[in-house]
């Protein structure tokens, strides 16, 4: 299996260097063009896709489709971007952090560490147990916070605390990572 793991496009909370969660924004007309950009890369290196996977929010989704011109993606939940709680959609620089996530003792409702963990884990670990002896493309579009914990996994970095840094392993907006991966019982 060949996994490309993509974050999503820009979007006005990116450029406004805002928290961006589950309250996020769509695509803007950066991202929009980031997109189109990255469809042209996709065309150019010949790369095309058996499988598409999605985060569901409409960001993700909006550049799974125009990066592939295709309709037919796969949302998963467990991509579903980090919930931020009441951080959500605060400017950055007024966000208290411990470490890669606001502090929950300021905000409510944000995700613990270790849940998102296992719900990113189960995906990598369901794809790599379905299509790991085949040679398919497959695509996942994610966010800053899922690209970083999906490429931490592949590069064998340990999250084990929230101050684990797994944020520093995410794509940029609209660039990707290749992993080759096979079954692990071969």
């Amino acid at each position: 299996m060949n996994l490309y793991i993509v974050r999503h496009g820009q979007t006005r909370f990116n450029a406004e260097h805002r928290a961006q969660g589950r309250n996020g924004a769509p695509l803007n007309e950066i991202g929009i063009q980031q997109a189109k950009e990255l469809k042209k890369k996709f065309e150019k290196e010949r790369i095309t896709f058996d499988y598409i996977y999605s985060s569901p929010q409409e960001r993700a989704i909006q550049t799974a489709k125009i990066s592939t011109d295709r309709t037919d993606i796969i949302i998963d939940e467990r991509l579903n971007v980090y919930d931020l709680g009441s951080a959500d959609g605060m400017l950055m620089s007024d966000v208290k952090m411990t470490g890669t996530v606001p502090d929950m003792s300021i905000y409510m409702g944000v995700e613990n560490l270790d849940d998102y963990k296992k719900r990113i884990y189960s995906f990598i670990e369901e794809l790599i147990n379905k299509y790991g002896d085949t040679n398919s493309n497959i695509l996942v579009v994610g966010h800053k916070d899922s690209t970083g914990m999906l490429s931490a996994y592949f590069e064998g970095f340990k999250v084990k605390t929230i101050y684990d840094d797994y944020l520093k392993f995410a794509t940029p907006n609209c660039e990707y990572k290749k992993y080759v991966l096979r079954n692990k019982s071969n």
